[in-house]
């Protein structure tokens, strides 16, 4: 038996195809290939930089798909099930929203694929796929799984290697499908098998994929007390309230952290309390100075995310959060137009508002673009957010401001490593903005 495991691209540029220059290997990628039994045969091709061979012989194949790359999968599905080759699809997507995606394949798999993967692959062999296979969130996340990264060689990705110690995240912010995909859970791996995985990798640079690799101090601190003595270098995403505790932030730095990606999300009170992200808040918001100097402390080199399109947003408050992230002089900072995710609380809200645009399905939608509005905000027009968004973005990686936020001496010069590190990736996230920017979804271009 062969299988063929695809990662979509989002889609195409007003000036043609896009390759992701600033693409990572796919960790799910690697799990699935390890989870496949050992006489199967696995190809992989990643959609972001290479060419699909549709006509090479296969038995199965297998798409990991998000909201983003939905359309794409769907395309690339059509033209394998065309060809009377089955197609599961699975991932963050098809567990929003599995109506629509077994539309698009043979086969859907939703939630966790460990429970449920080899299953589906004994299934395929006596020719009896089922149409839905129901994976879960219970137990130990890739539970003595190694992923296959002999797959990712020659393929041209940053040189960081992607891991994971947890999964989920117990906060439940309405706008966020992580959330709703992983049932307001958090479960984590044994240590040693985290510590294994990166002994058996050549890669000292790790990008630990974890939705919030802090949601549990306890077990944060005894993965990073573990990591101290592999003198690696680090980043994650967490929550602010990482700050609050200072035994975590000094394990944090010592075992390797470069910084992490922090959901600020808003700098307004208010905002925040309107998003359910009241952990943001705390007992008294001072607009996270108290934070920021914790994190300066201890040299946290930031990568603050917000999102921009809030009720409660204005085009002057949004306009606030930009200044607040240059005179910060964050490593790095996302302005992400807020996104209404299918199965959020946010999507629901807008649909029975009659907010959306694009039909509601603007993922699917010709005319939906990459970083638009596809809903109606409170105080702007879609088309005035969009704008304001592109140009946060603009302004934040001007050549001007990576230099300005070069120059702080306790983050992004504190030592040579860190920036070195800077200097490499902002200009290249620099490149990505006026890349991704009106993105067409999908190619459209399939036979």
């Amino acid at each position: 038996m062969k299988l063929t495991l695809i990662k979509p691209n989002m889609g195409r540029m007003m000036t043609g195809s896009y390759v992701d220059e600033g693409r990572m290997e796919p960790l799910q990628i690697g799990i699935l290939a390890a989870l496949t039994p050992s006489d199967v045969e696995v190809a992989f091709y990643d959609d972001r930089m290479e060419a699909i061979p549709y006509e090479e012989f296969t038995d199965l194949v297998a798409i990991t798909v998000e909201t983003f790359t939905a359309k794409r999968a769907y395309e690339i599905a059509d033209v394998y099930r065309k060809k009377g080759i089955p197609v599961v699809l699975g991932g963050m997507h098809p567990t929003l929203i599995p109506e629509e995606a077994i539309k698009y394949a043979d086969a859907i798999m939703t939630g966790d694929a460990e429970n449920v993967w080899e299953e589906m692959i004994a299934d395929v062999r006596k020719g009896c796929l089922k149409s839905i296979y129901e994976g879960d969130f219970r137990g130990k996340p890739q539970k003595n799984v190694y992923p296959r990264r002999d797959l990712f060689k020659r393929k041209g990705y940053l040189p960081i290697s992607l891991m994971q110690f947890s999964r989920g995240c117990t906060n439940g912010c309405h706008f966020c499908a992580t959330s709703v995909y992983f049932k307001k859970t958090h479960h984590c791996r044994e240590i040693q098998a985290v510590i294994n995985e990166i002994k058996d990798q050549k890669l000292k640079l790790i990008f630990f994929v974890d939705d919030n690799i802090v949601a549990d101090h306890d077990k944060a601190k005894a993965l990073f007390k573990a990591l101290i003595p592999l003198k690696i270098k680090w980043v994650s995403q967490g929550s602010i309230d990482m700050a609050d505790d200072e035994d975590l932030m000094a394990l944090m730095m010592q075992s390797g952290c470069l910084g992490n990606v922090i959901g600020f999300e808003s700098i307004r009170a208010e905002t925040l309390t309107g998003m359910n992200k009241g952990h943001n808040i705390g007992d008294a918001f001072d607009g996270y100075k108290r934070q920021l100097a914790v994190l300066r402390k201890y040299g946290h080199q930031t990568w603050a995310a917000f999102t921009i399109g809030h009720d409660e947003d204005t085009l002057a408050s949004i306009r606030d959060t930009l200044e607040f992230a240059q005179k910060n002089k964050f490593a790095f900072a996302a302005f992400n137009v807020l996104m209404p995710y299918p199965g959020t609380a946010l999507y629901d809200d807008l649909l029975e508002k009659g907010r959306l645009l694009f039909d509601g399905y603007w993922w699917l939608h010709d005319d939906f673009r990459f970083n638009h509005a596809p809903y109606k905000p409170m105080k702007m027009t879609p088309e005035e957010l969009s704008t304001i968004g592109f140009e946060c973005r603009k302004s934040f990686n001007t050549l001007k401001s990576i230099i300005y936020r070069a120059t702080d001496l306790k983050t992004n010069m504190r030592t040579p490593y860190k920036f070195i590190t800077y200097l490499i990736y902002n200009p290249l996230f620099r490149k990505e903005v006026y890349k991704k920017q009106n993105m067409i979804l999908g190619n459209g271009d399939e036979e």
